[in-house]
């Protein structure tokens, strides 16, 4: 037997197969197949109060852009390298009806329109041939959102149900702090691996639970009954534990397209319909951050929902913490800027995250045809979108 058999026998690492990921599912660039289903939809890029005189830097699916608001109140996103000669709008200077580049001047409005270029004869013989590339920007929800597409498969804005229709004395809270990410701001790996997280309802006994430490509501501790299923908008995970007075914990989770996590406040502070949704917002192919709009009763109730570990928050663990106390950060992060595919093994509990892969290829494949992908509308009376998700209590 030579050596190189023997490792392989006794499956030592040398004898690893080379490695792949799949990037049709992780890339989000322009021309990428996921890049391209991505930009049929809307997505999140900032706070409403994100947009003022002063420019802002924004890096959404890869691409570099100025996010602004000009005297008149309306928001602009354009990308940030100047077409004139290529230096950053970022150091650009917000006037009443546009932003002003700080190299030659020129200036554009929220549209990208060219209207003054002071260096040439006249104030700009030929501005209107040019045209700095820019991006429509909508706000709703106390979020800017943003059509990265081909204009004419513009869908309209989604609006959604559970935040829509209020109860008594709630109102819409956004947060950009990536609540549901278990760390900071932006997380350094892939989206998907968040995305797919939100399928994976056995992970909360054992990470967030035995693990870690109960960092949600004891009812969460329990290992659930778990029914897997495709809905109109993507994954639903439907999960059963049973509790010791005979009544059933229910609780639902979605997974929708594009990168929605409709996930219920895991502290079940109330058994109800879902309160909030969070926006998997790919920066690039190795970060993404988490915007979120929810129902509240009191200014910063979304923050509240965020997670302690060891009592305490994320960033003010010492190293040997988060190592004794993991949560999704260090989870999803630890496998990997992009998480190598060829090398998982799946077993039965992972039926949610297989589900996830094969929504999104079927969209591709539809894509690919020249079908439209689900979950987009290019209706303006549409509905507002309604999820199952919620926590429950029901009779055995």
């Amino acid at each position: 037997m030579t050596i190189t058999q023997r490792d392989r026998d006794l499956g030592t690492a040398y004898a690893m197969k080379p490695s792949s990921t799949r990037t049709e599912l992780t890339s989000v660039g322009r021309g990428t197949p996921m890049g391209e289903l991505l930009r049929r939809y809307w997505h999140p890029v900032g706070l409403a109060g994100d947009a003022t005189d002063i420019p802002r830097k924004v890096r959404a699916l890869g691409e570099d852009l100025i996010l602004f608001r000009d005297r008149h109140g309306r928001s602009g996103l354009l990308h940030a390298r100047c077409c004139h000669r290529g230096t950053t709008l970022y150091y650009g200077k917000v006037e009443e009806d546009g932003i002003r580049c700080c190299y030659h001047g020129w200036k554009f409005d929220t549209e990208g329109r060219c209207l003054e270029q002071p260096c040439e004869p006249d104030g700009g013989l030929f501005k209107d041939k040019v045209r700095q590339p820019w991006y429509p920007v909508q706000e709703r929800y106390g979020l800017i959102f943003a059509y990265m597409g081909p204009a004419e498969k513009r869908p309209v804005l989604p609006r959604y149900e559970c935040l829509e229709k209020m109860d008594d004395g709630e109102f819409v809270e956004a947060d950009d702090s990536s609540i549901g990410g278990g760390g900071p701001a932006v997380v350094p790996c892939n989206w998907l691996q968040h995305f797919e997280n939100v399928a994976d309802p056995y992970h909360v006994p054992v990470l967030h639970g035995s693990f870690s430490g109960p960092q949600f509501n004891n009812m969460m501790a329990s290992m659930p009954e778990v029914k897997f299923e495709m809905s109109p908008r993507g994954v639903a995970v439907r999960s059963i534990r049973r509790q010791d007075d005979g009544k059933m914990f229910y609780r639902v989770t979605e997974a929708a397209l594009p990168t929605l996590r409709v996930v219920p406040n895991p502290r079940v502070a109330q058994f109800a319909r879902v309160e909030s949704i969070g926006w998997t917002l790919p920066i690039d192919d190795t970060s993404f951050r988490i915007y979120v709009a929810g129902r509240v009763k009191n200014a910063g109730d979304i923050g509240r929902m965020r997670s302690k570990f060891n009592g305490k928050f994320w960033w003010d663990m010492t190293e040997a913490e988060h190592q004794q106390f993991p949560g999704d950060y260090e989870a999803q992060v630890g496998q990997g800027a992009v998480t190598i595919h060829s090398e998982e093994h799946f077993g039965q509990s992972d039926r949610g995250i297989l589900m996830i892969r094969r929504m999104l290829a079927d969209q591709l494949e539809a894509m690919a045809t020249g079908r439209d992908p689900i979950g987009v509308s290019f209706d303006a009376d549409t509905r507002p979108v309604e999820f199952e998700a919620g926590n429950y209590i029901r009779e055995a």
